[in-house]
């Protein structure tokens, strides 16, 4: 969890000057490899819709609002993972175990 905390801080800083390729590494970690139809970097995501990540280089950095869509991404995963934990947690409490 503070890999993806971590990450979300350093992409939220660098916006406007981050390299495509740390982006697209940054995607990868998270989505797996991408499917690249012409000059489009398409990531699958665990939900359908938006955010989307469909990366584009634009000399060799990453176009400013797509970083904010991968950041937004990132949120919705963090807040999954921590859904998923919280359920976790509260299995056994509400029968009287753990």
């Amino acid at each position: 969890m503070a890999q993806i905390d971590d990450d979300i801080k350093k992409l939220e800083r660098e916006a406007r000057n981050t390299r495509f390729a740390a982006l697209a590494r940054v995607c990868q970690q998270y989505s797996g490899n991408e499917r690249i139809k012409g000059s489009h970097h398409i990531f699958k995501t665990p939900w359908p819709g938006d955010p989307r990540i469909n990366l584009q280089k634009l000399k060799g950095k990453a176009k400013p609002y797509q970083v904010q869509q991968v950041i937004a991404a990132l949120e919705k995963l963090a807040e999954m993972a921590r859904d998923e934990g919280a359920k976790g947690a509260g299995k056994g409490d509400a029968h009287g175990e753990g």
